[in-house]
């Protein structure tokens, strides 16, 4: 196993890192911006180091920083977490030129992963299902990009092929539209992701978020952890999320495990990742994978009885998988509730000092949160504080012991999103199961009128 793992990463998935590497006997380097002294796991660690002022790009974002401390502490892997650093294919390449492992995969499938053009083209020769498109990028001329949104057939929508969170996207809905919505387009991925590369492919009107969660130890084995509907989102950034999906045809469902456990082996992909799938009429459409540990992870964990990061950290040891997949077994259902420091009406960050903080409890309750009674939220980061997560042998047991943990638990001082979560859990339309995409904005924008 790894001696040292420095945490490249701050708040509940720094604390969910440090716990798996302490269950394992691993010494843990924990690095911090100077805004971020007060966090939780800085005191569990066996070491801490600042690597910078408040802003990210000065500390969290900064990798040369984060090698000098993992150099000074003799550290001998560094995690990423997800965001800042976790998807950066120069940082996972220099980590290991430096002489450390890096607990995800290796640079050039990050690389791969993370243009969409050249992930599409992978999943197609795994056989995972994509979204009929452009078939790479959307060309210049501009008769040869209308005949394609003819074939494809409108609705369409043209994405930046290194764009996500949301930016870089335009639904096209006439023909004429289109030349226009590509020039907007390719000039927002240039300034946004230094790519002007984008693409074209099929608007589906009703899907559902739907991703599959794998393990790969990059020695010819893979296993997937089952699937979870994430279709709750506002402004594309998930709200909620829950295992399995309800209400997916099984043979899709089957075909599709089968598909990205294939992909992973062929494109030797090593760690935990997750593929991304619009689900529409008993159809899956790839169309992302993320190579990294997800924020609703633990929703697969609680169905499956496995620690994803632990066996994260086990491959990045050079071990093979401890799992093949006869050992996976599906049990009960999962819910999991982001909790945000901001205001469940406008949802403007609320940073600020907690007053009061008390976890929820009970059968089949998580709570992964660096909050405690006096921490205080910092603004210059993402407003995520906490998941909640419950378990239950049915969704309708899961969803009751939800609905409990959110009247309990107290976070007094700040605002929160917690009053959307209790609205949510006792949504007649959610509470029956499987919503598209779009419920979630819908019902906000009907309740503003």
């Amino acid at each position: 196993m790894l001696e040292k793992v420095l945490i490249a990463n701050r708040g509940e998935i720094a604390l969910r890192i440090l716990r798996a590497c302490k269950e394992l006997g691993i010494k843990t380097v924990a690095v911090h911006s100077t805004a971020d002294r007060e966090l939780m796991h800085l005191g569990l660690a066996d070491e801490t180091v600042c690597i910078g002022p408040a802003p990210a790009n000065l500390s969290y974002l900064n990798i040369p920083a984060i090698i000098s401390a993992a150099e000074l502490t003799g550290a001998t892997a560094i995690h990423p977490g997800y965001g800042f650093l976790a998807e950066n294919a120069d940082f996972a390449e220099q980590v290991e030129k430096s002489g450390f492992a890096f607990i995800g995969p290796k640079a050039e499938t990050i690389r791969l992963m993370g243009d969409k053009v050249s992930a599409k083209d992978a999943m197609k020769l795994a056989s995972v299902p994509t979204v009929p498109g452009s078939d790479g990028p959307l060309p210049e001329d501009e008769e040869t990009a209308l005949r394609i949104g003819r074939e494809v057939g409108y609705p369409v929508i043209i994405k930046a092929a290194g764009g996500g969170g949301g930016r870089g996207m335009r639904v096209v809905h006439k023909e004429e539209d289109l030349i226009e919505a590509a020039k907007q387009t390719r000039a927002e991925a240039a300034a946004w992701f230094s790519n002007p590369m984008v693409y074209l492919e099929k608007y589906l009107t009703n899907p559902r978020h739907v991703e599959v969660q794998v393990i790969s130890d990059g020695q010819g084995h893979a296993i997937h952890l089952g699937d979870r509907d994430c279709s709750l989102q506002r402004r594309h950034q998930k709200v909620l999320e829950e295992a399995p999906a309800p209400f997916i045809d099984e043979q899709a469902r089957k075909d599709v495990f089968a598909a990205c456990v294939k992909a992973c082996i062929d494109i030797g992909y090593r760690g935990a990742g997750t593929f991304e799938f619009l689900y529409e009429n008993g159809r899956f459409y790839f169309i992302e994978m993320n190579t990294r540990v997800q924020v609703e992870h633990p929703v697969s964990e609680m169905v499956t009885g496995i620690d994803i990061v632990k066996e994260m950290l086990s491959i990045a040891a050079g071990n093979k998988l401890s799992y093949t997949q006869d050992d996976v077994k599906i049990h009960g259902h999962a819910l999991e509730c982001r909790i945000n420091a901001e205001d469940p009406k406008t949802f403007i960050p609320s940073p600020g000092l907690v007053k009061h903080f008390h976890a929820p409890g009970g059968n089949g309750v998580r709570v992964d949160s660096h909050l405690y009674s006096g921490y205080k939220v910092p603004s210059n980061y993402d407003s995520l504080i906490g998941k909640l997560i419950t378990w239950g042998a049915t969704r309708d047991e899961a969803m009751a012991r939800m609905r409990n943990a959110l009247d309990e638990i107290v976070v007094d001082g700040i605002k929160t999103n917690i009053p959307l979560h209790r609205d949510l859990t006792r949504d007649e339309g959610f509470c029956e199961g499987g919503v598209n995409i779009h419920y979630l904005e819908h019902k906000l924008a009907e309740e503003k009128h």
